[in-house]
């Protein structure tokens, strides 16, 4: 039973959908707080090369881990200084930082005495759990046949939803991405919790970017993740905003990327190209919604999403 297509197929979805969770919360917490990161794409090939490269040169998936997140949140704060500082255009900042991570990555893979570029991670993310519990019916695989960062996304999803929803700081956080002048009124920092909410979903994204490297394909490439950062966006949307529907929507995604062999297994003949050009279709309505703030809304985006907050002009 356990060997069946069906779940065989949902077993891949959960680990193809891992590094779309953390990308995915961490960009609704940010955008939460009002601001808009297209860069995000940018931040996980950077957490995924810094956490390649720390796994590397240590043969430490925590400190792999550990440098991901910082490199995600680093980047992160660029744009954070951009859009809440300076207050750029935060699309052009995010298309910007996307460019300017797709570079980095590709540089660090193939500098140095020994390049990355085609080297075997030194440690690779497995199971944690004993294989018996993970070779019981059904439950087993879906359940108990996951590594540390598969539990660790669903903590991230329960703990994110609980503070956005459950809790005063997630109040204040939904109150700013609101109407950040009525917030500032009432004594809230405007510029700190839209800080430290971009700077979260930077180390989330790195984190998830630090997937791909470690798990899926461990192994450096100069773009082991195709365009997860992008469809991560498309999946805020999707997700109305809100973390527990992310997890579900990334896994729909990652069934998806599993269709091709999935087909194949069942004798039916798709092009493989036509199933690729899905996610991207989707990225591209999702930009369109996001430029439209009457659909937007509809679908519950927060009201000062991407509009810079003038203090002056309350």
């Amino acid at each position: 039973m356990n060997e069946s297509v069906l779940m065989l197929t949902i077993f891949a979805a959960i680990g193809l959908g891992t590094p779309l969770v953390f990308a995915t919360v961490g960009e609704i917490l940010a955008e939460r707080s009002g601001i808009l990161n297209l860069g995000v794409q940018g931040m996980m090939l950077v957490g995924a090369v810094a956490g390649f490269w720390a796994t590397f040169q240590t043969g430490s998936l925590l400190f792999g881990v550990f440098l991901a997140m910082f490199a995600g949140a680093a980047l992160s704060m660029i744009h954070a200084f951009n859009s809440v500082t300076l207050r750029v255009s935060q699309i052009v900042s995010g298309l910007a930082l996307t460019i300017f991570g797709t570079g980095v990555a590709i540089f660090i893979g193939r500098v140095g005495e020994v390049p990355l570029i085609g080297e075997p991670s030194r440690a690779v993310f497995t199971p944690i759990l004993p294989e018996a519990l993970a070779d019981l019916p059904i439950v087993g695989p879906l359940i108990f046949g996951h590594d540390a960062l598969v539990y660790l996304s669903w903590v991230v999803v329960a703990a994110s939803s609980f503070y956005l929803f459950r809790t005063r700081p997630g109040l204040t956080v939904r109150a700013v991405g609101e109407d950040p002048a009525s917030a500032e009124a009432a004594g809230i920092n405007v510029s700190r919790v839209r800080y430290v909410h971009v700077m979260i979903g930077g180390a989330l994204a790195g984190l998830g970017g630090a997937y791909f490297s470690l798990a899926l394909v461990p192994s450096w490439q100069d773009n082991p993740m195709g365009a997860a950062g992008w469809i991560a966006i498309a999946l805020v949307i999707l997700a109305s905003w809100r973390p527990w529907r992310a997890l579900w929507v990334a896994y729909l995604f990652g069934a998806a990327g599993r269709l091709g062999f999935t087909f194949q297994t069942l004798g039916i003949s798709i092009p493989a190209s036509l199933l690729a050009m899905l996610p991207f279709v989707l990225a591209i309505l999702a930009m369109l919604v996001l430029t439209s703030g009457k659909r937007a809304r509809f679908l519950g985006a927060p009201a000062a999403l991407g509009i810079p907050y003038f203090r002056e002009e309350r």
